[in-house]
Order: C-alpha cells, then structure tokens, then sequence
C-alpha cells in the first residue's frame, strides 16, 4: 500500500478518531461501525451527488449503472441482474473459463509461474465473457488499457478531466462494441446475450458490462497475489492445504486485511453528522474500509475476526457488491490450484507503483525444493 501511495495512505493512517473532516478531502470515516451505518443510511448519503462516484463515472459509463444509482431505479437494475451473479451460474461459468488445471500442471511440473500475469490473464478471460468476445483477442495489453482508466482516479479529485473520459470512453467504447454484437445477437452463450434474456435494455446492459469490467478487475488482479503472498509469509500455506475448512476464512481474512477497494465515496443529500462530526448536504464522505478493516487485528484465519465485519470490503445494504460471488468464484479456483501444486515459495517480488489499488507488479512462485513439516503458523 505505501508502494502505490506513498503519501497518502501513511497520512491518513494517522488520523485516529473515528471519523474527521480533513480540508481538501471530505469527512472521513475510519470506525467499522460508523462506516457500515453510513453505507445503510441512504435518506442522508448517496452514491450520487458531489464527491460521489456518480462524479467519477456517470461521464464514462452513462447515468444508468449501479455504481451511479440509487433508489428505485437502482434496485430494479440490480433485481434484472441478480440471476447473472447466482453462485450456481459464477461457479459453472468460472470453472469452465479459467485454467486452473494448467496452472497447477506448470508448478508441478517444476516452472516458476508470476501469479501477477497469471491474474492479469485470467482477467482478460473474464472480460472476454463479459464482452462476449473471443478470449485470444483479449491480451495483456488490452488488459492494461482497462487499468489505465482507474489509474486516472485520485482520492483528491473527485473527478476525470475532459481528456480523461475521452480516452476512458474510447476503450470502453472498443470493448462494449462486441458486447453490442453479443447482446443483439441474443445467444445466451454470452453475458450480453443473457443479460438481453434477463430483460436489460441494450443501454443498460452495456452500461454493466463497462461497470463490471471498469471495478471488477483489476481489483482480483491485486488481490489475488497479495492473498497468496500473505499465506506464504505467513505459513498459512501449508496448513490450507492440509486442513481445506480454512480456505473460506482465509480468504475472507486476506479480504479484510489488503481491502482491495480501500475507499468508498459517499455525497451527503440531507445535513446529518457522522460520529461526532455535523455533515451537510454537499460534503463528501469517504469511507476508509481498508482503515476500519485493518483495525480488527492481525491475519489469522483460524481466529477469523473478518466475521464479526460482515464482509465490509464487499459494502453494505442494497450497495453490497452484486459481483461478489463473481469474485469469490475467480478466488477460489485460483487458491485451490495453487494448493493443489504442493508447498510453494515467492522467489521474486515487486511491488506495483502508480497505481490505485495497491498490488504486485510481479509475484514470481515456485515449489520448495526442500518442503517442510506443517506446523502452526502465527497471526502475521
């Protein structure tokens, strides 16, 4: 994290009372508590407004996606894409995507593997179904033209310059143009051609899948890494692959302590106050999850106090992330193959910088040459 921003994430760990209004920025929210009651309170704080993510993203992706809706509107958007995002139908679509079978043969078969491109690479896969294009067209490159959109994004600007959205909008554009094909083309083989059957006008249908593509990404390309890291510095490891009923809380734990979408924005619609700090309609509310998050204690599956935080990191009420089960899906196929591929190590590393969300720029695994014995790892 101080990697990809040196500066600001040290300084705004340093602010200790549960929530504060910092010139410049807004009011910020670092109590889990007080975090999840704003996330609920949808009479007095939105997602559309001032300082809100309908700033950021109205201008790319149009006024209908759910990252810029509330009310009715957006729960009937999100009621249409609900069975997109049914476990039973993420896990099938996951399972006959993703390479997890290759992965697991590489490491076996002794090749050191960068789990950062393998990440990258299985989000391309993702997007590739998501757009309803041929996943050989979908390479690194086209990957991080996607990034480079959030990358643009900077915690003290709430919104993209001009030149910013013309070339957020030109990628998204050359993605949702085969999304457009797909969609119209009807055939349920493909997001789009579901997302038709599910009843989604065309506008919005290629609104969520610039969405989906935009904020599901280059999340599970940070996470992931950072997840396998923690384990192996750790010790984790080898206790997941002996005992699997750990795998749900360490991931729910590795979620709670990288926090791969750190912040969430809020504008406040009606004065109010957040803790003990008065709010009024205008300011803008940020929501420091990886703050609130972190607060529980050190990485401890066993322990897991992640469950006392109701998977905070995936949001709260009718905004919880609807592209959870996508996610967790994408997780645990990856997890258990590099389970499966015996005791690794990380025999090389580099952090990410210049980025918003904090990540691996490489993360380079192998077999240990020379496994030991499982033993009990401590909290890390």
């Amino acid at each position: 994290m101080r990697a990809a921003h040196p500066v600001a994430y040290p300084a705004l760990g340093l602010l200790r009372a549960p929530a504060r209004r910092v010139p410049g920025l807004g009011v910020l929210v670092r109590d889990a508590a007080l975090l999840r009651a704003t996330l609920m309170d949808t009479e007095h704080f939105s997602k559309t407004g001032p300082g809100a993510p309908s700033d950021l993203w109205t201008p790319v992706l149009g006024p209908a996606v759910l990252l810029n809706m509330e009310g009715a509107d957006h729960l009937a958007l999100r009621r249409k894409l609900g069975p997109l995002f049914a476990p039973a139908y993420v896990d099938q679509l996951v399972a006959a995507s993703l390479p997890a079978a290759q992965l697991n043969a590489r490491l076996v078969a002794g090749e050191r593997v960068d789990l950062v491109a393998e990440a990258k690479r299985n989000a391309s896969i993702m997007i590739s179904q998501l757009v309803g294009l041929d996943s050989a067209q979908v390479d690194e490159d086209l990957f991080d033209r996607v990034g480079a959109i959030t990358r643009f994004v900077r915690l003290s600007r709430p919104r993209l310059s001009d030149a910013q959205v013309r070339v957020a909008r030109g990628i998204l554009d050359e993605l949702t143009a085969h999304a457009r094909t797909a969609y119209r083309a009807g055939d349920e083989a493909t997001v789009p051609g579901r997302m038709r059957a599910l009843g989604l006008g065309e506008d919005e249908a290629m609104g969520a899948v610039g969405a989906f593509v935009l904020t599901g990404t280059e999340t599970l390309v940070s996470y992931v890494p950072r997840l396998v890291a923690l384990l192996i510095d750790s010790g984790w490891m080898p206790r997941l692959a002996h005992d699997p009923e750990l795998i749900e809380p360490a991931i729910a734990e590795g979620l709670r302590v990288t926090t791969p979408s750190p912040v969430m924005l809020r504008s406040v619609v009606a004065d109010a106050t957040v803790g003990a700090v008065p709010v009024r309609a205008g300011d803008r509310v940020i929501l420091a999850t990886f703050l609130a998050n972190g607060a529980a204690g050190a990485f401890d599956p066993e322990a897991n106090p992640a469950a006392s935080l109701k998977q905070l990191w995936f949001g709260a009420g009718t905004h919880f992330c609807l592209g959870a089960p996508l996610a967790m899906a994408q997780v645990r196929v990856t997890l258990r193959a590099l389970l499966a591929a015996g005791p690794l190590e990380i025999v090389a590393r580099r952090a990410a910088r210049g980025v918003l969300i904090p990540s691996y720029a490489r993360l380079e695994l192998g077999r240990l040459s020379s496994p030991q014995g499982v033993s009990k790892p401590g909290p890390a």
